[in-house]
């Protein structure tokens, strides 16, 4: 794999889509298109998290496995130290791929219920032949059961005989025991309990700080989101709406959906100074979504230029990117209320 200079980034996303056929309507032969990630594009630099948020169902984690085309993306680009992953295959193809892992959401389902935890985090190394000896792949996978907090005497248990978050650092030890550069985490910490969570959260940043790994963090809880990344990018209905610095975004939110993303996060009465924003109506579907802006259906600032003209994803600042007619603008709820 080629070494990154300066300028070049880990990961660079060009108009990534990937596309469902839905069920033909009774009246039209044609299929309905389900379109799960409509054009979204982004850069990753080496050692960065990318936080990844939205509502369930705007596409975080079809564009994860998109990326990493554990399901293939219908068109896009995607440049992994400048090389495209989109054209790879063969021998090329699994050479990139143990450079790019990923962690999943439900540590039960992702593990094999017939597998050792010695044989799970082993298998990458086997498929990869990293080792020529039963030996050599033991002691490696010992170290990285050391690494992860996992007790080595557990090599020869099996998933059922651990807890969730155990099952979880079994899952991270599966991901990083080839070193690579790139990990997606889809939504590593939603299915355990707030105190597993930030043992893991913890465990996260050490493992990025010791290795030197970049993050695609997909979470739907914002307090996470900014506990850990150092870029955030707010998506809706399968296209990006909004992406900026981590502090950027919490303290000057653009765009209406991410100000209510932020209204809704939960704090004691006496510390809020901010009005909760309740979004009106349902999410659209994807496979007919909105004309124009893709959320004017349900937004409080929502003018005729909204349902007519598509906003571009332009820069508002300090690299604070927004895809709405109104970003930097001076138009809030009231005065759409006044209107």
């Amino acid at each position: 794999m080629s070494e990154l200079n300066e300028k070049t980034p880990l990961l660079e996303v060009r108009n990534l889509r990937k596309l469902f056929p839905g069920k033909s309507s009774f009246m039209k032969k044609d299929k309905a298109w389900i379109k799960a990630v409509d054009g979204v594009s982004f850069k990753l630099d080496a050692k960065e998290t990318l936080g990844v948020v939205g509502e369930s169902g705007c596409g975080k984690s079809t564009m994860g496995r998109s990326v990493l085309r554990l399901i293939e993306p219908t068109e896009g680009e995607i440049l992994y130290k400048g090389k495209d992953f989109t054209k790879a295959s063969g021998q090329e193809l699994r050479k990139m791929r143990a450079d790019m892992q990923i962690i999943f959401q439900d540590p039960y389902a992702s593990l094999n219920p017939r597998m050792t935890v010695g044989e799970i985090i082993a298998e990458p190394l086997n498929i990869q032949k990293r080792y020529k000896t039963k030996e050599e792949t033991r002691a490696h996978v010992l170290k990285v059961m050391e690494v992860v907090g996992l007790n080595t005497k557990y090599y020869n248990r099996y998933p059922h005989e651990f807890s969730g978050g155990q099952r979880q650092r079994i899952g991270i030890a599966r991901a990083i025991v080839l070193n690579p550069s790139l990990v997606v985490c889809d939504e590593p910490v939603s299915a355990l309990d707030v105190s597993i969570q930030s043992q893991v959260l913890n465990l996260l940043r050490q493992l990025q700080q010791s290795m030197g790994m970049a993050y695609i963090f997909i979470s739907h809880n914002l307090s996470v989101i900014k506990h850990i990344s150092d870029r955030v990018m707010v998506m809706y209905l399968g296209h990006v709406v909004e992406l900026a610095d981590k502090n950027e975004l919490f303290d000057h939110p653009s765009h209406p959906y991410t100000q209510a993303l932020l209204s809704a996060i939960p704090v004691p009465e006496r510390h809020s100074k901010r009005k909760k924003i309740l979004l009106q109506g349902d999410l659209p579907s994807p496979a007919n979504p909105p004309s124009g802006c893709i959320f004017h259906t349900r937004c409080f600032m929502a003018q005729e230029i909204c349902s007519s003209q598509k906003p571009e994803l332009k820069d508002v600042g300090n690299g604070h990117l927004c895809a709405c007619h109104f970003c930097g603008g001076s138009c809030t709820e009231n005065d759409k209320k006044e209107n």
